[in-house]
């Protein structure tokens, strides 16, 4: 820093701290017991000799330090290494809070031709098209609730972000850049698409991050698109305090008639979906597609080019769903009868 210099900081940067509600589940080991490991095995969707698929709950922590033993990456190793020497290693992470698809990668090699893709698509392309192609298709793919709407029913956003430090350099923010430059700026952009009208002043909405920046798509529907995600109150704080204090009447898209969010008779809220006092993240990493590295790796990790001659006739890609957590399938169920 020299004299004269300016520093441009968003307003939501002074919104006070939200005390934590919600803990991790529970463990006070490095080694995972029987039930953890069982807990673990269920959240698989796919396995092959590459690769893991999870399907993240939220409130589980993906990266460990030292007060934090519960974490995805910890666990994993230890519970689904399937008998291999080496257990599985994180290709990409998720928000604590958020949940959704995880991709981990079973071997050295096909962990980092994943990583190298989920990096950069030109930094993961060989000489084979085959290959090249598959990686080219890559997709991933985010459903959201966020409070309001923006203003065009789809876009790109390509809004620069970078991060700030705050109490002495404790805690850090992500903000989007100033356009005079900011150092440390990254380059972000997202694709995104409204799924449906307003209910309740809320949106659904799909994202598709084109980087992968930390805190991307929290900071670019809270900043550049003006609706935070509902439960990102790290980002949106002050739009909630707002939304839940003077809620807005909608209309049927199709009648013009004034609509009302109903409790649905019988069926019990759970605690953090769109009606309770303290909603959970409403950010869920929904779809993937990703090339089938598998095939073109052999049973000692070799590397080939055009797929193994045993597996020629396995596809080039593989497209994964996960359903929604508890708390945003009801959020989903209560306000998707508009969805178009």
């Amino acid at each position: 820093m020299e004299p004269g210099m300016r520093i441009h900081l968003p307003v939501s940067v002074a919104e006070s701290d939200i005390k934590k509600r919600y803990e991790t589940i529970p463990t006070a080991t490095l080694h995972p017991n029987k039930d953890e490991i069982e807990y673990l095995r269920r959240l698989v969707i796919y396995r092959d000799s590459a690769i893991l698929v999870l399907n993240k709950p939220p409130k589980v922590p993906m990266k460990g330090h030292l007060p934090v033993h519960n974490s995805m990456d910890v666990l994993a190793a230890a519970a689904l290494s399937y008998g291999s020497e080496e257990g599985p290693k994180l290709v990409h992470r998720l928000d604590r809070e958020s949940s959704g698809l995880i991709l981990m990668g079973r071997t050295k090699e096909s962990f980092t031709r994943l990583h190298w893709l989920l990096t950069s698509v030109n930094l993961a392309r060989t000489s084979s098209q085959t290959w090249n192609k598959a990686c080219e298709a890559y997709a991933q793919k985010y459903w959201a609730l966020v409070i309001g709407t923006p203003k065009e029913r789809e876009g790109v956003i390509s809004a620069p972000i970078s991060k700030v430090l705050l109490d002495d350099g404790k805690a850090e923010r992500v903000i989007l850049a100033h356009p005079s430059g900011i150092d440390g700026a990254q380059e972000a952009i997202t694709e995104y698409r409204v799924m449906g009208p307003t209910i309740n002043g809320c949106s659904w909405i799909e994202l598709q991050p084109l980087t992968g920046r930390k805190h991307q798509l929290r900071v670019h529907c809270a900043e550049a698109l003006g609706t935070p995600i509902v439960g990102d109150y790290k980002y949106g704080w002050f739009v909630h305090q707002t939304w839940k204090q003077n809620p807005q009447p909608d209309f049927e898209p199709f009648t013009g008639e004034p609509y009302k969010l109903r409790r649905p008779e019988g069926l019990e809220i759970q605690k953090g979906s769109v009606l309770s006092k303290v909603p959970l993240l409403h950010l869920h990493c929904r779809e993937m597609v990703i090339p089938n590295i598998a095939k073109f790796l052999s049973s000692t990790g070799g590397w080939h080019e055009n797929g193994t001659p045993w597996a020629k006739e396995k596809p080039n890609l593989l497209r994964f769903v996960a359903p929604m957590p508890p708390h945003m399938k009801i959020s989903w169920n209560i306000m998707s009868s508009y969805l178009v």
